[in-house]
């Protein structure tokens, strides 16, 4: 799909990765941009169009599809990554929240915006995922797990709107330079806008899968080895 003249709506628009999507698809002609957070007045865009949102609460992500009923383009950018529960020791209600929030959240979003995509022709939508998709940490069980989850999800969201025209991309990025990277010291980062203009470079391709660094490809060529020779390479520092 063109970004250019496309109505976009994005998940966790106020900072980070979400507001460089923001000023990306602003920047590429998008007709109009709506950008959610829990408080819209954190929404520092002037261009952008803010809507209250927790993509967590069922009632609010329906009202949000009837509040943008023109979107064309869904971005689901919204997560929250729990740091430093470990496997064994990790507290299970952050497991959950993190669950809730980078797994049936967007599901949730994807339900109740693909009868919205359908009405504009088909659209798109793009699920910001991680290179913790593909892999396991023992320290950061609970987020990488949302991912892989996240993932499953969004394979099986391209499978059932296909049909409707829907284009479902995913994004596999490392650590990118925002706030919620703060404490990955020593690690690279990547640029956020440069990130937020790949993935949409992708999505006006047609792309199923971006994949947006170095390091998350060299893992996903990995995925068809044997674990066994995977695992015990791979160093994953305390976040």
């Amino acid at each position: 799909m063109r970004i250019q003249g496309a109505v976009a709506l994005v998940t966790g628009g106020n900072r980070g990765l979400g507001e460089q999507f923001v000023a990306a698809l602003l920047s590429r002609g998008a007709a109009k941009v709506y950008a959610t957070a829990r408080d819209p007045a954190t929404v520092h865009t002037p261009e952008a169009v803010p809507i209250e949102l927790d993509v967590t609460d069922l009632r609010a992500v329906r009202a949000a599809a009837e509040r943008a009923p023109d979107v064309t383009l869904l971005v689901n950018n919204a997560g929250i990554a729990i740091y430093g529960d470990g496997v064994l020791d990790g507290d299970l209600a952050n497991l959950r929240r993190q669950l809730d929030t980078n797994v049936l959240g967007p599901l949730q979003m994807a339900r109740a915006f693909a009868p919205v995509l359908a009405r504009g022709g088909g659209g798109a939508i793009l699920n910001v995922l991680s290179r913790g998709s593909w892999i396991g940490n023992p320290e950061s069980a609970g987020y990488y797990a949302s991912k892989a989850a996240a993932w499953s999800i969004t394979n099986s969201l391209r499978l059932a709107l296909h049909g409707q025209g829907t284009l479902v991309t995913a994004l596999h990025v490392g650590v990118v330079d925002t706030d919620m990277a703060a404490r990955a010291e020593g690690r690279p980062k990547s640029d956020p806008a440069a990130v937020a203009n790949l993935a949409l470079d992708g999505v006006e391709a047609g792309a199923y899968e971006v994949i947006a660094d170095d390091a998350t490809r060299r893992i996903k060529a990995l995925l068809s080895a044997d674990p066994a020779t995977i695992y015990p390479s791979m160093e994953f520092p305390k976040e």
